[in-house]
């Protein structure tokens, strides 16, 4: 019951609910942990495809370009660059281009 303190009506105080609730909560945890990883993905490739598209190139020609010159930098930094240092960002696609 300490578990379920925050819930709303039969789901904090009824045992049985309460149990219920609480393990599909959980369950529902586990999942998005797992989730949340191709959401900051799916993000960071929004954030470089809208900083390359700037610059005439899409976001895949850019990623193999960037594979091929031998640029190791994630998407997580890219988007970073792309969103709060636009020079940096630039330097990078003049680099591929």
């Amino acid at each position: 019951m300490k578990r379920t303190r925050g819930y709303f009506g039969k789901r904090r105080n009824v045992w049985t609910v309460a149990v219920n609730s609480w393990e599909k909560g959980q369950q529902y945890a586990y999942r998005d942990r797992k989730d949340k990883k191709g959401t900051f993905r799916s993000l960071w490739i929004t954030r470089i495809n809208a900083g390359v598209r700037q610059y005439g190139m899409s976001y895949s020609v850019f990623m193999g370009n960037l594979a091929k010159k031998g640029v190791e930098l994630n998407r997580k930094a890219l988007a970073d660059l792309a969103m709060n240092n636009p020079e940096a960002f630039k330097a990078i696609v003049d680099l591929v281009k």
